[in-house]
């Protein structure tokens, strides 16, 4: 098969019949970056037990009190020091950075994975990595909970949070400022949960749709940049995770300082449930 037929690839109506020359435009690229976020957070390993992380990243620095408070209500309300989140966090994502670095090497060797097929494959596999590192910053920055227990399915307000974090990894700025958006709904309300109806409904969803576009077209573009690197004979492998590591880790680093950055994640910024009973008894009496 010569080169031009395997750069021939088709995926959800985007088409190339040769190098850097698309014939064809993206076809609802929205929806073709939910089809990869759906695909992804279905892998396994790919969603955080919230309570399992929290009590992996902290029980160096926490006392047991720590951490059980971090795990029942957030790592904000149990008073841990940004110092101590900022460690917890800079070793996730080194973590995850690694990983899926070197998973990318491994795709790029020659006759390690099979070729051009695979690409849609890897494409997951990298934003498996990007929602895991998004799930574990935004529990260590006292996020409740992404997903519902026990659902296999995406809930929408799940799917519009995980998009507008990837967002937020891509240098989106709608994104970041519906994220803070949330997080401020969230600091204002004793909850442990998402807001629904916020991430659903009103001014942020219009946007959850438009930053799903902006990254159905970027999808794209990596999609192929990543095509072209296993094509190239042994340099496969050094190009794929060299490609990986330079976009992930900063992608990363982009989400913790944004995270890092909101009310939500002062340490004693949310009052426990019992604290605002009792504060409501005081005041009363």
């Amino acid at each position: 098969m010569g080169q031009r037929a395997m750069l021939t690839q088709v995926l959800g109506g985007y088409r190339y019949d040769r190098p850097h020359v698309p014939t064809k435009e993206i076809e609802n690229p929205g929806t073709k970056f939910t089809q990869v976020l759906d695909a992804a957070a279905k892998m396994p390993g790919v969603r955080i037990n919230r309570g399992t992380y929290l009590r992996i990243a902290l029980k160096r620095y926490c006392s047991e009190e720590q951490i059980q408070k971090a795990i029942a209500y957030s790592p904000a309300a149990a008073g841990i020091p940004l110092r101590v989140i900022t460690e917890a966090a800079n070793t996730s994502i080194r973590y995850e950075t690694g990983k899926v670095t070197g998973m990318s090497s491994l795709a790029g060797l020659p006759g390690g994975f099979a070729m051009i097929g695979t690409i849609p494959a890897d494409l997951v596999q990298y934003f498996g990595h990007a929602l895991r590192i998004a799930q574990k910053l935004a529990y260590i920055y006292s996020w409740p909970d992404l997903f519902a227990e026990d659902d296999e399915e995406l809930d929408e307000a799940t799917k519009s949070i995980l998009t507008l974090f990837v967002g937020v990894m891509f240098g989106v700025q709608m994104a970041q400022a519906s994220v803070t958006k949330v997080s401020t709904i969230i600091a204002g309300q004793v909850v442990k949960k998402l807001p629904q109806k916020a991430l659903t409904q009103g001014a942020i969803y219009p946007v959850v749709k438009k930053v799903a576009s902006l990254l159905g077209v970027r999808m794209t573009k990596q999609l192929f940049a990543g095509g072209v690197a296993k094509i190239v004979p042994l340099a496969g492998a050094v190009f794929s995770g060299g490609l990986t590591f330079a976009t992930f880790l900063p992608m990363s680093k982009k989400l913790q300082k944004h995270l890092a950055s909101l009310e939500l994640t002062k340490p004693g910024h949310r009052l426990d449930e019992e604290e605002v009973i009792e504060a409501g008894i005081r005041g009363g009496s």
